[in-house]
């Protein structure tokens, strides 16, 4: 196993962690966030180690306002399946919310909603592979790794309010009633 490289900076929303190697970034973790000691033995603080400081930049810049999107090379581990929501999750356009059954439907998997939450909830890159878009199916918050007022901070700063939530997934659920 390679060395990654890390850095904890302040953020609008708290305490950010970054690790990444030469292969891309693997790891972005929220203050609360636990750290696996046996696999923190590898990491290393380095704040100027190249992509830990584009995507402390990227991440600053997002939280700020002024990015929408990441353009950053990503190594996130995980399982097949778990590597295929966190795929999907890119797709979730800025500003937009998905449901469970949304996002298990775009997998393939349309009776998998809850599997689809347990890998949603496993992405060890919040934030640049956007888990804070998936809300419940009637419009109302569910699970963060950062906490609820920092997935509904980072909702609204995106233009989000909880009744366009819900009325998205009435339109999906009124749409997919109609394919049938």
């Amino acid at each position: 196993m390679s060395t990654l490289y890390y850095d904890t900076f302040p953020s609008p929303i708290g305490a950010l962690s970054v690790a990444a190697d030469a292969a891309g970034v693997h790891h972005i973790l929220f203050a609360q966030n636990r750290y696996d000691a046996v696999g923190r033995a590898r990491w290393q603080h380095d704040p100027d180690a190249p992509l830990v400081r584009e995507a402390r930049e990227q991440l600053l810049d997002y939280l700020y306002g002024g990015r929408r999107s990441f353009d950053l090379p990503l190594a996130p581990t995980g399982t097949p399946f778990q590597l295929q929501v966190w795929h999907t999750l890119a797709q979730i356009p800025f500003g937009q919310t998905w449901s469970y059954a949304q996002l298990a439907h775009a997998v393939g998997r349309p009776a998998a909603s809850r599997a689809v939450g347990a890998a949603n909830g496993r992405n060890p890159l919040p934030i640049v592979l956007p888990c804070h878009r998936v809300i419940g199916a009637n419009g109302a918050l569910t699970g963060f790794g950062g906490g609820l007022p920092t997935k509904q901070a980072l909702l609204q700063m995106e233009g989000w309010s909880p009744r366009q939530g819900a009325a998205a997934d009435d339109l999906f659920a009124a749409s997919a009633a109609g394919t049938r």
